[in-house]
């Protein structure tokens, strides 16, 4: 198998699906949110919805138009993911094959006068910090939230703000994403892409035009150098279709 490298200056992760794998939560959520609006069909929406915003997630599937009730559920929403985890012994959020080498490499940069890593995720503030700490992974020293933001992905700022808060140009950092819509955001921020096939197809993760397609980080390696941060992608990983 053959390896591509990367060295960039800063490394910024997708959260959900990425690092860490809720699946189960956000299936317990949704459910949850069954029994005030009936006809939710949750097959269709874990489908389809991964990957933006709750609040935009809530607005499509729950028809909610009122910006107050919408920030309300939405916070609801996740906290539901949160306490089905939880009920579930920390199950509902669990970390994801290869995520743990990783961070443990990149810890070390924490408190440098410029940021190796970045989390960009499209959650709250709240639940991102929750899943974290529920799948136990270090919070970073840069970690842009829905909050932090007006356009979440496929919009570019999510990406654009990442590098900014590392002082890095968008285009000398590596995204790393399993959403369709989160790849659109990083390669329109200017960023290399790495593509993920923990929660897409590949077809649909293909459509969307990552530089490179792994199935999980289980394929990566990453060094911390002065300058930057050595990535290393194993090849030929393309996981399942």
């Amino acid at each position: 198998m053959s390896v591509a490298k990367f060295h960039v200056d800063a490394i910024l992760f997708d959260m959900d699906g990425t690092l860490v794998d809720s699946t189960a939560g956000v299936v317990g959520a949704w459910e949850t949110f069954a029994k005030t609006y009936p006809g939710l069909d949750v097959t269709n929406i874990l489908s389809s919805s991964h990957g933006v915003r709750t609040v935009e997630n809530l607005a499509k599937y729950c028809n909610i138009t009122d910006p107050a009730k919408l920030e309300d559920e939405a916070v609801r929403f996740e906290q539901a993911i949160v306490d089905s985890s939880r009920a579930n012994g920390r199950k509902g959020i669990v970390a994801l094959p290869g995520v743990r080498s990783i961070i443990d490499e990149l810890l070390p940069a924490k408190g440098f006068p410029r940021p190796r890593w970045a989390i960009c995720t499209s959650a709250t503030r709240s639940y991102a910090s929750a899943a974290l700490e529920i799948a136990e992974i270090d919070v970073p020293d840069v970690f842009v939230v829905a909050e932090d933001v007006d356009k979440g992905k496929p919009s570019p700022d999510p990406y654009l703000l990442g590098a900014s808060r590392c002082g890095v140009e968008p285009s000398k950092c590596l995204v790393f994403e399993d959403a369709p819509a989160g790849v659109r955001s990083g390669l329109a921020a200017g960023c290399k892409v790495v593509g993920l096939l923990t929660t897409h197809s590949r077809q649909q993760m293909e459509e969307s035009q990552p530089h490179l397609l792994v199935s999980d980080l289980s394929s990566v390696t990453v060094k911390l150098h002065e300058d930057g941060v050595v990535v290393s992608v194993q090849l030929g990983t393309n996981g399942p279709d």
